[in-house]
């Protein structure tokens, strides 16, 4: 009896807006290469995110690793429109002083609560 050898799909799927994801999960490629630079191992990385299965993982790690300039061109690129994102968001939104605004939001609540008692 022979072993069948035959190649089989990397489970990696691009989403509507152009992220990579994981076996058909929510998970990215980017946390599956983030955590494995950071020396987790497939089985932690399995543990750690249940919806994905070990062998989905192990394939990712070997096509990141086999074609880890690609990977990274696409993660550099990923993190420069999460800048962008971010820096477009600090501009319609200060982030100064929200942790005051909140905390004097809930004080003010309280204390209408308290005063409608």
């Amino acid at each position: 009896m022979s072993l069948l050898i035959k190649s089989e799909p990397i489970p990696l799927e691009t989403d509507a807006d152009g992220v990579v994801r994981v076996g058909g999960t929510r998970i990215t490629l980017d946390t599956i290469v983030a955590a494995f630079s950071q020396g987790a191992t497939a089985e932690e990385i399995t543990h750690q995110y249940p919806s994905l299965h070990l062998a989905d993982v192990y394939a990712v790690i070997a096509y990141y690793l086999r074609r880890r300039e690609a990977v990274e061109s696409y993660l550099q690129r990923r993190q420069k429109a999460a800048d962008n994102i971010r820096k477009q968001n600090e501009s319609r939104f200060d982030p100064n002083g929200v942790r005051d605004r909140l905390l004097a939001r809930r004080t003010k609540q309280e204390t209408d609560v308290a005063a409608s008692c």
